[in-house]
């Protein structure tokens, strides 16, 4: 049956859309959609060329690898074509191409034994390295499969990319193929430093990787952390090589040449689907984004014998994550409030499956951000969801913004309880002014007062606070004190043994310490170790009240920002008469003896980071000895450290101080420092 007039406008239509697309990512490194997004349109128009083979063009997406390469670079032509791979989304295709191997292959058993190379599809810019007489001559792009663009000056500037290979029995031409790509932990710092300087920022890794190695000027490639592994050969002269694809890898490798540590050889289909769970359960704790699985098969004569379709390999295939980045529609923005009164402006989306769930909901940071990305009511955008990281709107999709839509402005009024909304000068972040009058804040800064490192009150959980401040029989955490096992056993779910316990756990959690009951209180930034030191400086609730904002920043740690929301917090007469109503219904603690630090002490303005397992003292005993003469103790190593305190088994800090050439200490060390 013909296709169509409807069927050829929707297939030019998708190819059209396509290489619109196609342009936007090789072309001006400025994606529009996610990468999801892009595979359905693609599989679309392949379902539909498959249905109708008389319409399928020479000219269409489906025929080649890749766009054009950029006219702002030299063109270099592949000696052998830089195919792309076919994409399994489910099982049952990645069972249907393991099928397909072993019918070609005429195993009658279904090859359950058949090995194959498995490793991470790096979430990159694939290149070519090509190497003559073991020397770096040439990288390029993919581009279009056949044609891509010389980069060889800004891939000189990759540190894991050897100018020269290692050794002297490598082939005298060698091209390998691998993917470029920029750490997480690069890819965020990267992104602020940006920030702070009000530069444009990448939206993910990825568009960072790609972006850096089309620059012209090869020193903005060196200032951005790109890292490279090889995955395969793709031409050798003068050399041949093992037979097996992951001794290849092997051999790459001790010619100096970075592979990625996760590659494995596993046994059939069911060797790969194991490998793809376990990847997929540490995917999130990599160092760099993957979007899926490569396996290929690992005998070399098998592949040759499997042969190639027109723009893909019989023998590998990419079994793809499920997505983490997803379109969809923002149905209004809202703002949520926090224990401390912090405003969180939230977008309202129609529900898309991103990340292994269904997400409906994503987090725009503060008003600063929702500006910056300027989302509004009715834009479609990129939503992101990796792991258990809370999904969060990466950009909006501009040109399918509906006409008359209003920027989003931050309220006059808080949503929850009506008080002025306020935001201090140099904070990125507007406040609630309601304090505990705010049933927003009253339940959050409940359920902290309650949790496990603050006063602990075990079978205390969110919905039972949420429901007893719903009934307004809890106005602030006091009236926690006052619950009885009467009231309780009457509530759905709970029944006198459950009530019972309780109360029994509240009555334990009179008894508790000065740090733990500092932290439970809520204060802005007084977490546990700021907690803890103000009661060891201090040594009662009394004096840290009395004290002011210059006695606050004696305290090691304690600077003006935080002396000052302390101050803040104790000047206000109903957290005072909070804390009396508890201490009148039997909250307490031990006082100690307050901290006595020289005024000019031995250690008096030099900062320490502690490390490793110390002779004769605790860390702790440490850190309390350094503060007691007058220093200062952080928790990790930078240019602002004097000295390195250091054990046995002292780890990275101690490389870090090295490079950074702070003095390293030993424990007699110190010991003799502050005695002279």
């Amino acid at each position: 049956m013909p296709a169509s007039a409807a069927t050829r406008k929707k297939i030019e239509s998708l190819r059209e859309e396509i290489r619109y697309h196609d342009y936007r990512y090789h072309t001006l490194d400025d994606i529009e959609i996610p990468d999801a997004e892009y595979d359905r349109l693609v599989r679309e128009l392949k379902q539909l060329e498959e249905e109708f083979p008389e319409l399928v063009t020479t000219d269409s997406p489906t025929q080649r690898v890749g766009a054009e390469p950029s006219e702002t670079l030299a063109t270099v032509e592949h000696r052998l074509p830089m195919l792309s791979l076919d994409n399994a989304f489910a099982e049952e295709e990645l069972r249907e191409f393991h099928a397909r191997v072993a019918e070609k292959l005429e195993f009658e058993d279904g090859a359950p034994d058949l090995l194959y190379s498995a490793e991470p599809k790096l979430d990159g810019a694939a290149v070519s390295l090509l190497y003559e007489n073991g020397s770096l001559v040439r990288a390029a792009t993919r581009g279009d499969g056949t044609t891509g663009e010389d980069i060889t000056h800004n891939v000189r500037t990759i540190e894991s990319v050897p100018l020269r290979l290692m050794g002297d029995n490598f082939p005298e031409t060698l091209e390998v193929r691998g993917e470029v790509f920029m750490p997480r932990a690069g890819f965020e710092a990267y992104n602020e430093k940006a920030r702070e300087a009000g530069e444009k920022t990448f939206v993910n890794p990825r568009n960072a990787a790609a972006g850096s190695l089309r620059q012209l000027d090869a020193k903005l490639t060196a200032e951005r952390p790109l890292d490279m592994y090889v995955y395969s050969v793709g031409l050798t002269e003068g050399a041949t090589l093992p037979d097996r694809h992951s001794e290849i890898i092997v051999v790459l490798r001790s010619w100096g040449l970075k592979t990625c540590p996760e590659s494995r050889v596993v046994k059939g289909v069911e060797g790969c689907l194991e490998y793809y769970d376990a990847l997929g359960e540490k995917r999130d704790s990599l160092d760099y984004d993957i979007d899926g699985v490569v396996y290929k098969v690992d005998s070399i004569a098998m592949q040759r014998e499997l042969g190639f379709v027109s723009r893909a390999p019989r023998w590998a295939i990419a079994h793809k994550f499920p997505a983490q980045e997803e379109l969809t529609t923002v149905e209004d923005v809202e703002f949520q409030v926090g224990r401390t009164g912090a405003l969180t402006p939230v977008a309202r989306l129609t529900p898309v499956f991103v990340g292994g769930v269904t997400v409906s909901n994503a987090t725009l940071h503060n008003i600063d951000e929702l500006h910056r990305k300027d989302v509004r009511v009715g834009d479609t955008v990129i939503v992101r969801r990796a792991g258990d990281v809370i999904p969060e709107v990466v950009s909006v999709i501009k040109k399918r913004r509906p006409r008359e839509t209003k920027k989003v402005e931050l309220p006059e009024l808080c949503p929850i309880c009506g008080s002025h909304v306020k935001r201090e000068d140099g904070e990125a972040v507007a406040r609630c002014s309601g304090g505990l009058f705010c049933r927003a804040q009253r339940t959050e800064a409940l359920k902290h007062f309650v949790s496990r490192r603050a006063l602990d009150i075990e079978g205390l959980g969110a919905k039972l606070i949420e429901q007893l401040v719903a009934e307004d029989r809890l106005a602030d955490p006091s009236d926690l004190f006052r619950l009885t096992t009467t009231e309780l056993s009457q509530r759905e779910r709970m029944g006198d043994k459950s009530a019972d316990n309780l109360v029994r756990s509240i009555e334990q959690s009179k008894s508790t310490t000065l740090p733990r009951f500092l932290f439970a209180l809520g204060i802005r930034e007084v977490g546990e170790a700021t907690a803890a030191g103000l009661a060891s400086y201090f040594g009662s609730l009394p004096a840290i009240v009395n004290s002011s904002e210059k006695d606050l920043t004696k305290v090691p740690d304690v600077g003006p920002i935080v002396a000052k929301r302390v101050r803040n917090f104790f000047d206000e007469q109903h957290n005072l008469d909070v804390i009396n109503k508890l201490q009148g219904l039997g909250v307490h603690w031990a006082d100690t003896e307050p901290m006595e630090i020289a005024e000019d002490g031995p250690l008096t303005g030099r900062t320490f980071v502690i490390t490793g397992t110390l002779p004769s003292m605790t860390r702790d005993e440490a850190k309390d000895l350094i503060q007691r003469e007058g220093g200062k103790v952080t928790g990790s190593v930078s240019g602002k450290t004097d000295y390195l305190l250091a054990g046995e088994k002292a780890g990275s800090k101690l490389a870090k101080a090295q490079s950074l050439n702070v003095t390293v200490l030993s424990e007699a060390d110190l010991l003799s420092l502050i005695a002279s």
